[in-house]
């Protein structure tokens, strides 16, 4: 999960954590407080009750319940319930007798003085009343029906108001979380486009106050000191190779010459033919390691335009039979492409043709049978070059490490070679935006692939 995604979830929580517990808090205050006012509501009734019936003359029960019919709510169900000491009930304002009641309950009631429980839905009082002749015991009970009402709007009130304070919360979450990190989203875009080529780019270091702020500012000193490192590591190998070039070519000029007074002494001839052969590989190596080091140097130096990868193929197979005669290169279509400009890709045909010539050398040199295999495939963004081989395979271990400069394969090492041409090859092919990888198994040969992006 995101950053932005996981403030905004944890935002919303934090908020609707707060929303509920506010609203359960508003809720269970207001369901007390109409419990307390609805017990007032019947101890009063209940006392009014006990009074007529008591200290008023000439009022009997049956004007008594009159009166309480007419003035009590029939919405509310209220029942007022009088006994005497023997627990005879003396005075009920209702006809039918749905309060139940048990003496257990008198009794507690003379008891306690005052009660306050419920009874299903209704709630009720019990009061001991003493201001006649003997002690009554009351009992009045009503559901609360306005009360409830009142509640159950609240409710829906509360629960509406939870959502929509949710909803509002989890907007302005994500709202405000995207623009706090927005500046983090724009150093991410900018570190994704710094690569070997441009790391002399800085990131844009905003306020220079903040932490964000703070953070493009070290990564920029970062940026330099690698920048650095990395200018100094190839000027050295670029002024090492440069000027390891100018002896070795005099040497190589020696030893050519030295060759002409040894005609007549073979071993003289064998000795100096070995350091030729020495001499040029040093060569090819230096040549190699200068290629390497001034590779991003001329970027954007390089002379583009639109080449046919069949071309580069042909001509990469005519080069190494011209130099391997003994070599065999097969070149063919693993699916016929839908127009020419599906093998039309935009790049420098010298160094293309030299990642093909690298393959087709490797393949055909670590193959017992001296034979390559080029398939070429197109979809609707590239092109593939497929380059195989029935040779002695590469390790699952050593496949990893194969375009690292002077690695090579544990099983090869008895072959000629020195382990920079796969590095070049990855080097020119990320100089085209492209893609290069391996599958091989030991044994069984290698498959190089080669990704370029057709016009």
């Amino acid at each position: 999960m995101k950053i932005k995604d996981r403030i905004a979830l944890q935002f919303t929580l934090l908020v609707a954590a707060v929303l509920l517990l506010f609203s359960i808090a508003i809720y269970s205050v207001s369901e007390h407080y109409r419990q307390e006012e609805f017990y007032d509501r019947l101890r009063s009734r209940a006392r009014t009750t006990c009074r007529l019936l008591v200290k008023v003359k000439g009022i009997d029960k049956d004007l008594l319940k009159a009166i309480d019919q007419n003035t009590l709510s029939e919405m509310l169900d209220e029942k007022v319930l009088i006994f005497d000491v023997e627990n005879e009930l003396i005075y009920s304002s209702v006809d039918d007798k749905l309060l139940t009641y048990r003496s257990a309950l008198l009794n507690e009631v003379r008891q306690r003085e005052y009660m306050e429980f419920h009874q299903g839905e209704s709630e009720v009082i019990g009061m001991l009343y003493q201001e006649g002749t003997e002690p009554l015991v009351v009992l009045a009970s009503a559901y609360d029906t306005f009360g409830h009402s009142k509640l159950a709007n609240l409710r829906s009130t509360l629960g509406w108001g939870l959502l929509a304070g949710i909803t509002i919360t989890v907007g302005l979450g994500i709202y405000f979380a995207g623009n706090a990190l927005r500046p983090i989203s724009k150093i991410n875009e900018q570190v994704s486009l710094i690569t070997a080529q441009n790391l002399s780019q800085q990131l844009d270091e905003g306020n220079r106050k903040d932490e964000i702020a703070q953070l493009a500012i070290n990564f920029n000193t970062v940026l330099y000191r690698l920048n650095k490192a990395f200018e100094q590591q190839k000027s050295f190998v670029s002024h090492a190779s440069h000027e390891l070039r100018t002896p070795l070519a005099a040497l190589k000029s020696e030893i050519q010459l030295g060759q002409l007074f040894t005609k007549n002494n073979p071993d003289l001839e064998e000795v100096f033919a070995n350091l030729f052969s020495d001499t040029e590989r040093l060569i090819s190596i230096t040549n190699n390691l200068l290629f390497l080091a001034r590779s991003y140097e001329n970027l954007g130096k390089m002379k583009m335009a639109h080449v046919h990868i069949e071309d580069l193929a042909f001509l990469a197979k005519e080069e190494l039979l011209s130099v391997h005669p003994e070599y065999t290169v097969i070149i063919d279509y693993e699916n016929i492409p839908e127009s020419e400009n599906e093998t039309v890709i935009e790049g420098n045909e010298e160094l293309l043709k030299t990642v093909f010539s690298n393959l087709l050398d490797n393949a055909c040199k670590y193959s017992p049978d001296h034979q390559a295999q080029i398939l070429i495939s197109t979809d609707a963004q590239s092109c593939t070059v497929k380059v195989r081989d029935k040779g002695i395979g590469i390790s699952q271990d050593d496949l990893p490490h194969i375009f690292n400069p002077f690695f090579r394969s544990s099983n090869a090492s008895e072959l000629p070679g020195f382990g920079i041409g796969l590095s070049i090859c990855q080097r020119i092919t990320e100089l085209h935006h492209g893609i290069i990888s391996a599958t091989s198994e030991i044994g069984k040969g290698s498959e190089f692939q080669v990704r370029l992006s057709h016009i």
